[in-house]
């Protein structure tokens, strides 16, 4: 199965496809931290397929280098294309692409996959950029996701993105992406896929639009993607083999973790038995102000079920008050809910602030690692991300669950 990963993150996406021993001609992405990453991830999918992980081991325990990893691995650079995709980089984007089809003697791309940014798409974030929404160039970068179908032509094609799309600008980018599709050639089917229903333990919701190519297909089935862990789940699974940490702190390496993997962790490929190198546990500061704030919150959410509401919190305790305005942003304080079976959905703006995603142990009086964030979103223990904190956060809330991803690719290879 060869695969073009398009606007592709971290890899959540295509980390579903990996799994499927997918071919990737190129992964786009403009950020360049996410690159590195995907560089990083290539590598340990390539030095899997060769049975030399002890190699990428040895990176995550800083045994070597990122470089040192990368050629060791062969990673082959050019698969990884660090460009914005617009009308000045899209004909250079295509050659590069026919060029590593031609250095991997590949002829024919099977499957493209990706979504455009969807920060133009979402309701929040609408709502930050108001009026300025709509001179967003993003709103259009659908226009050169159907330019490379109409270039490749591959059999079908994976399209993800938020629900916001649905009525983004009245509904009319959904309106030209139909009609662009369909005079691309493909017939399209979309749904709304909550990742609870795939087994990952968060209330995410993402529009799944499949496409099929005329050429090859008559007859067009959107798959169930229902697959649910078959026993009882809480997302403390997610947590408890994972050591005591403070704010502002780290702890990484071998033998780190407190337990063995439960059911959960190992069903979902989060961490099977023979992993036990932990990274990335690492948490931002917070100050004494948010902690006794973070006490309340998780307090009001076990005792009384209830979310701490800023505006209660400013008539209730106003000396822990420093914003005025306490109506725009109520659920600003937020607590992962441990004791139930998925937690609130991970997004991008993790990497401004923790204090929407915090740990469910009041003892530990904290925001959610970078590790326990990635586990939210499904990601496996040995996926490494590149990149500064903050980067990192941002990485982990654009992604796609990979677990999602995993049963996306596996229809998707069986219908192909």
């Amino acid at each position: 199965m060869v695969v073009l990963d398009l606007f592709s993150g971290a890899g959540g996406l295509s980390e579903g496809f990996f799994e499927e021993n997918a071919t990737f001609v190129a992964h786009i992405e403009a950020d360049n931290h996410a690159c590195n990453t995907l560089k990083t991830r290539q590598s340990f999918w390539n030095l899997k397929k060769n049975n030399k992980t002890s190699i990428y081991e040895d990176y995550l325990l800083k045994k070597i280098n990122r470089e040192t990893l990368w050629e060791k691995a062969n990673l082959n650079h050019n698969l990884i294309i660090n460009e914005f995709i617009d009308a000045n980089s899209i004909n250079n984007l295509k050659q590069q692409i026919k060029n590593n089809m031609s250095q991997l003697n590949k002829n024919k791309i099977d499957i493209i996959i990706g979504g455009p940014p969807c920060q133009a798409y979402s309701i929040a974030g609408r709502a930050r950029m108001g009026k300025k929404v709509q001179k967003d160039e993003r709103n259009y970068l659908f226009r050169y996701y159907v330019e490379f179908l109409k270039e490749f032509q591959p059999k079908m094609f994976v399209f993800e993105n938020v629900p916001g799309l649905l009525t983004a600008g009245k509904g009319q980018y959904l309106k030209e992406l139909k009609t662009s599709i369909e005079e691309a050639n493909y017939h399209m089917e979309m749904k709304i896929i909550i990742a609870t229903d795939v087994g990952v333990l968060q209330n995410r919701k993402r529009i799944i639009i499949l496409g099929w190519n005329k050429n090859y297909y008559k007859t067009y089935i959107y798959p169930n993607f229902y697959n649910k862990f078959p026993k009882k789940v809480k997302v403390s699974f997610l947590f408890e083999d994972l050591p005591y940490i403070k704010d502002n702190s780290r702890i990484e390496g071998k033998n780190k973790y407190i337990k063995s993997p439960n059911d959960y962790l190992k069903w979902s490929g989060i961490r099977d038995e023979s992993f036990n190198i932990l990274t990335q546990h690492e948490t931002r500061p917070t100050n004494d102000n948010d902690k006794k704030i973070y006490k309340i919150a998780v307090e009001e959410w076990f005792s009384n079920k209830k979310l701490l509401k800023y505006d209660e919190l400013a008539k209730n305790r106003p000396d822990l008050i420093k914003h005025k305005n306490t109506k725009t942003f109520v659920n600003r304080f937020n607590v992962v809910k441990s004791d139930l079976e998925y937690t609130h959905t991970i997004v991008a703006h993790i990497a401004m602030d923790g204090h929407y995603y915090i740990h469910p142990d009041i003892r530990q009086n904290r925001s959610i690692s970078i590790r326990e964030a990635a586990r939210i979103q499904s990601f496996p223990d040995n996926f490494f991300f590149e990149g500064p904190r903050t980067a990192i956060f941002r990485q982990i809330g654009n992604a796609v669950p990979p677990l999602m991803a995993k049963n996306i690719a596996k229809n998707i290879v069986k219908f192909i």
